[in-house]
């Protein structure tokens, strides 16, 4: 699990549905501890098995990327890459690595990003960022995506379905869930249980490829 969307500020935009939404995980503060489990040293094994039969090319974001190693898996097959996260310290830490090509990581908040970023990306890759947010923000987290997505873009996630953790985060998630919060959005085009997996995640985890059905903002 990486550093997510909504932590270190109290809320999102005035009249959003974040104003209510406050994350009570203090991200930065982990990172500045060096309490970071989710931390595996390197990129999800899901996601390197899919680069291989699959490149991601094109603009992508990485929402929650935390240290950036999925960031650099991408950016080593060519996509043009965009890592986003909340925490400075995460943020300088992915930044420490050697480039593996055209990664960059930027500092923000998913629910907060300006105009600018809209219809913006061709592919967004998600590694259980979808699973650390509070659960009741996850409507608004995929209305971020939608506008953040190309006409056509796509979407790959990588989805924590029954983590160990009581109350979250992580917090666990259902195909019915995923499937009534992206359908009307994100048509579904693929969906598989990965093989390869972080050490006890095997089997808890699922995979889908979506793409975009509408135009977005422009």
């Amino acid at each position: 699990m990486n550093a997510n969307t909504n932590s270190a500020s109290p809320s999102g935009p005035p009249g959003s549905d974040s104003d209510s939404l406050p994350d009570p995980v203090n991200w930065d503060a982990h990172y500045l501890a060096g309490d970071t489990p989710w931390d595996e040293g390197y990129a999800a094994p899901a996601l390197t098995e899919f680069l291989v039969h699959h490149p991601i090319r094109g603009e992508v974001l990485v929402p929650g990327s935390g240290p950036g190693h999925d960031v650099r898996a991408l950016a080593i097959h060519g996509a043009k890459v965009t890592g986003l996260d909340l925490s400075p310290t995460a943020i300088e830490l992915a930044r420490s690595y050697p480039k593996a090509g055209g990664e960059q990581y930027e500092l923000g908040n998913l629910f907060q990003l300006s105009d600018t970023w809209n219809a913006r990306f061709d592919w967004i890759v998600e590694h259980t960022c979808f699973c650390a947010i509070p659960t009741p923000a996850r409507s608004q987290y995929v209305r971020a995506l939608a506008d953040l997505l190309k006409p056509g873009g796509r979407y790959f996630a990588i989805f924590y379905i029954n983590p160990k953790a009581p109350t979250g985060p992580p917090h666990g998630t259902t195909r019915e869930e995923i499937s009534g919060l992206f359908d009307p959005d994100l048509e579904l085009l693929e969906e598989w249980v990965p093989t390869p997996a972080f050490e006890g995640r095997e089997g808890r985890e699922l995979c889908q490829v979506r793409q975009l059905r509408r135009s977005g903002l422009f």
